[in-house]
Formats: structure tokens, C-alpha cells, sequence
């Protein structure tokens, strides 16, 4: 039981720093692929602010789905 708590909290924890990382460059390269006003001179850091923000509201769904990713994980290990 102490393993499977330390392994969720080492998914969950992997899941808080990477989801962020990834959400934030998938909005970005969305927002400049799809938007022409990214990256100019009159946005002033418009679409950077909000992929930074999505990017932060996603650590706590990231930690979640990492301890669900662990958890399932070991519960198809002891079903085995």
C-alpha cells in the first residue's frame, strides 16, 4: 500500500510539472498558427498571457490524471 501511495505521488507530481509545460506550447502554437494577430506589434503579449494562464489552471488536472494513470496501474498489477 506504501509503494502504491509513493507511485501516485510520483505520477501525480510528474503530472503537475509536465502537463503545464506541454498545455502551454500547444497554445501557443495554436494561437500563432490560427490567430495573425499573435506576435505582432499591437498584441503586447496578449496571447503569451493567456497560454500562460491556461497553462497554470492545468497543473491540478495534470496532478489528477497522473495519480489516476498510477492507480490504474496498480490496480491491473494486482488483478494479474
Amino acid at each position: 500500500m506504501l509503494r502504491l501511495a509513493a507511485t501516485s505521488l510520483g505520477y501525480g507530481m510528474t503530472g503537475l510539472l509536465a502537463t503545464p509545460i506541454v498545455v502551454f506550447f500547444l497554445i501557443i502554437a495554436l494561437a500563432y498558427t490560427f490567430d495573425p494577430r499573435c506576435g505582432s506589434p499591437g498584441d503586447s503579449g496578449g496571447c503569451e498571457m493567456g497560454a500562460a494562464t491556461i497553462a497554470l489552471a492545468s497543473a491540478i488536472p495534470g496532478f489528477v490524471i497522473g495519480v489516476g494513470i498510477a492507480l490504474y496501474r496498480g490496480y491491473r498489477s494486482r488483478v494479474r
